[in-house]
């Protein structure tokens, strides 16, 4: 009778405290005997193991190296169960703790505990309250964040300092666009954009793809 093939899944451990971290101490190696332990009864094959090390239940999920990684291993390769010891693993303040959930339950991921619970379906009416209060923080919360580095770009740019975009030439061919200038304040008789390009690449100035510049590019520098 052939054997029945495991089922996928990711660790995740979380100790909240540096005192707690260590070849020394047991936070970890206890999640991670439970964890095991767990995913052999329950069918489960433990393909990575991600860790957020001294990281505080209340820090923000986003700012977790371990937890970051484990959506960037999600997003590669299929494995859609995550096995954590229990729910306080992610937080244990509520709401950080259901926008972790909310975070793999859009990736269509499972998030299982060592008891056996399913963090990711619920009929419980105050879970289900809750990770919509959540939902409605986290689009707060980018909306926040989008005004405030909207509003730092719109002072930066009223400095007039370069704020985004392409690099201009002169950022990133600074030589060449002297040489394409003092080429076409010199000449009496001016030059065509193609034969500054020529005269540039003969001096050695040549793009990005290794061909002389193109006419726009030319005019551009002489801006």
């Amino acid at each position: 009778m052939a054997k029945k093939e495991k089922t996928r899944a990711f660790a995740y451990l979380r100790t909240s405290s540096a005192a707690n971290v260590g070849a020394d101490k047991d936070s970890d190696k206890r999640q991670r005997g439970v964890i095991e332990g767990f995913a052999r009864r329950a069918g489960f094959a433990i393909v990575a193991e991600f860790n957020d090390a001294a990281v505080s239940g209340t820090d923000p999920i986003e700012t977790r190296p371990g937890f970051s990684a484990l959506l960037d291993a999600v997003e590669a390769n299929g494995t859609r169960t995550v096995i954590v010891e229990d729910a306080s693993r992610f937080s244990r303040d509520l709401i950080t703790q259901e926008l972790g959930i909310l975070t793999l339950i859009s990736r269509s991921v499972r998030v299982v505990t060592c008891s056996g619970d399913d963090l990711t379906e619920t009929t419980d009416p105050f879970k289900v309250a809750m990770r919509q209060i959540a939902g409605a923080f986290a689009q707060l919360e980018k909306a926040r964040l989008v005004h405030k580095l909207k509003v730092a770009r719109d002072r930066k740019r009223a400095t007039g300092a370069k704020v985004e975009g392409r690099k201009s030439l002169e950022e990133t061919h600074p030589a060449a666009v002297a040489l394409a200038r003092e080429l076409a304040r010199k000449r009496k008789q001016p030059l065509s954009l193609r034969a500054i390009s020529a005269a540039l690449a003969a001096a050695g100035h040549i793009n990005e793809r290794g061909r002389p510049f193109a006419a726009k590019s030319v005019a551009s520098m002489l801006r």
